[in-house]
């Protein structure tokens, strides 16, 4: 699973912020085709005056980074941008209040699973879709 870091202002959440990650989990398993279980997402709520935001945005502004291995087409990244932005919709989240960055990381640059290389063994799933 990709790496998740999630922003938002707090105060409007209200106590959902697992399921708030689970919708964002679930449109990036669909479409990039990573296993549900294998997840790292994190969550941060800014004071907000410790959070600026655009003025063309609202106080739901929701910022996503999602650092990943390279490989997915233009076609896919687009499918997820779609996805996230409908499943946060169930939230109250504008769509025009998402803002989400890929970040591909070459898998020799990732150390994991007991300090390996993530290019040095099967990571369980295929990155090129």
């Amino acid at each position: 699973m990709p790496d998740v870091l999630v922003e938002i202002r707090e105060g409007w959440l209200a106590g959902q912020g697992s399921e708030f990650l689970a919708a964002i989990q679930d449109a990036i398993s669909e479409t990039l085709r990573t296993p549900l279980h294998d997840k790292i997402l994190r969550l941060v709520q800014h004071a907000p005056d410790s959070f600026s935001i655009p003025d063309w945005t609202g106080e739901r502004f929701t910022h996503i980074e999602i650092t990943m291995f390279p490989g997915r087409s233009v076609a896919t990244k687009r499918a997820l941008y779609k996805a996230i932005v409908e499943n946060l919709a169930r939230f109250g989240v504008p769509a025009n209040d998402i803002k989400i960055i890929l970040i591909e990381v070459a898998r020799e640059n990732v150390g994991m699973r007991g300090g390996n290389a993530a290019s040095d063994f099967d990571i369980g799933y295929e990155t090129a879709v």
